[in-house]
């Protein structure tokens, strides 16, 4: 059984900058494209960014174009987000998400999405 599983959040000044990492196990070669979702309290989850399963194609919801990066490296089975500049509306909680190995093409619909991590929060102090 496939298991992802968020590192890297935390409480951080408004204005740094902060990786946060998602390690896939269990049956990786199951694993399509991956994304990462994030959700704030009382809001719906919201799509921040995908990648195709060989991370060459990259997708961003238009709040993440131009401070976040989404990378994956395979061999390790690890997927990373870079968030630059935080703001005092980023924190939330971050999820990391993957796709069947079928589905290769990055999504930004989190139905599409059959294996979830349980997440890691972002906070920002200003």
């Amino acid at each position: 059984q496939v298991q992802l599983v968020e590192s890297g959040g935390g409480l951080v000044q408004a204005g740094a900058s902060l990786t946060l990492s998602c390690a896939a196990s269990g049956g990786t070669g199951s694993l399509g494209a991956m994304g990462w979702f994030c959700q704030a309290p009382e809001n719906e989850r919201e799509f921040v960014a995908a990648c195709s399963a060989s991370g060459r194609r990259t997708y961003y919801g238009d709040s993440a174009k131009g401070r976040f990066t989404i990378s994956r490296e395979n061999a390790k089975s690890t997927m990373t987000l870079d968030i630059h500049t935080l703001k005092p509306d980023d924190p939330a909680m971050y999820y990391c998400a993957a796709r069947p190995a079928v589905a290769i093409a990055p999504s930004r619909r989190s139905w599409e999405y059959d294996y979830w991590g349980r997440g890691t929060q972002v906070t920002v102090t200003s």
